[in-house]
């Protein structure tokens, strides 16, 4: 499975976002391979409108089953969910992507079931 974080950078020390749709990048776990790969999100950083509609879907195509972050908005959380990617809150974690994963796989962090607009 992938699990994907929202991060300030592009590797598992960086701060976590707790932005969705405007995160600087996705940092994905890939579980099978104990791999990491970066997303960035750059093309959404700037956008007037539809940030998380396009974040949705660039997470989308990663085949991420999972994804780590602070808040969705509602359009974001549509598309999210429509790709079958559960989502989970950071909750107080605002330390590095590495600790938000560690977290996740204790099973510390709570799901998302509504958005937050």
């Amino acid at each position: 499975m992938k699990i994907a974080i929202t991060a300030h950078g592009e590797d598992c020390q960086a701060t976590v976002d707790t932005r969705f749709g405007r995160a600087d990048y996705f940092v994905i776990y890939d579980q099978e391979k104990a791999a990491w790969e970066t997303i960035a999100n750059t093309q959404n950083l700037e956008a007037a409108h539809g940030a998380g509609i396009q974040a949705g879907q660039s997470l989308a195509r990663t085949g991420a089953g999972v994804l780590i972050t602070g808040h969705v908005g509602p359009k974001a959380f549509k598309v999210v969910n429509a790709a079958n990617i559960t989502i989970y809150s950071l909750g107080t974690e605002s330390g590095t992507v590495q600790a938000a994963l560690e977290a996740f796989l204790a099973g510390k962090l709570s799901t998302i079931t509504a958005p937050k607009p």
